[in-house]
């Protein structure tokens, strides 16, 4: 069955702790969206902020920044179970090769504007693949269709790794998510936004 990982940008930062107890029970993953304000124009959480979550669920980190090995020995610490790295940041490769050196998942994401060959080079590395669905950078952005190709092409190329989409994520596309071959749906506006952030995260796991 698909999990999902609702995507704590979209909750309120003020009261971080109590959404993630709340959706913790029906998620996978919590996913934390680090943005350094040079990779994408936004600057959201460190690493003190994903530590703070630790043991609520498992973590799900996301590196929107130029240089991840600078920072992979933060985010492993603070007790990310999955780092992925962009394909177009600074050495990619090396970025993969340091996160399984800590024993941690890798993952290996790429946005919507980005030819989806560009990871053959270092997929192999990598245990999943992060296919975006928006350009990064900002919660609440619409679904890019072409993620759905995406998805269904790399199940197909590459059986054994795991594939997350993470941008638009929502009651009306996850079950084409699905049926294309997701294993991980990131929704942030979806769950958060919702009347019954539960009962959404139910309701996209079936499709």
């Amino acid at each position: 069955m698909v999990e999902i990982a609702p995507s704590m940008l979209g909750a309120d930062f003020g009261d971080m702790r109590r959404a993630a107890e709340l959706v913790a029970p029906e998620s996978g993953y919590l996913h934390m969206d680090v943005m350094d304000g040079h990779f994408v124009p936004n600057l959201t959480m460190g690493s003190d902020l994903v530590k703070s979550l630790k043991g609520i669920a498992p973590l799900d980190v996301h590196l929107m920044i130029t240089d991840p090995c600078d920072f992979i020995d933060d985010f492993c610490e603070a007790g990310a179970d999955i780092i992925s790295v962009h394909i177009e940041a600074n050495k990619p490769k090396e970025a993969l090769q340091l996160i399984k050196s800590k024993n941690i998942k890798a993952g290996i994401a790429l946005n919507p504007s980005t030819p989806k060959e560009a990871i053959e080079d270092v997929v192999s590395e990598a245990d999943m693949i992060l296919v975006m669905s928006v350009e990064p950078g900002y919660c609440g952005q619409s679904f890019h269709e072409n993620a759905i190709d995406r998805v269904k092409e790399y199940r197909e190329k590459y059986p054994d790794k795991l594939i997350e989409v993470d941008g638009g994520v929502s009651t009306s596309n996850s079950e084409k998510l699905i049926q294309a071959g997701a294993d991980i749906l990131v929704a942030g506006s979806a769950v958060f936004n919702s009347e019954d952030p539960i009962q959404t995260i139910k309701q996209m796991k079936q499709g």
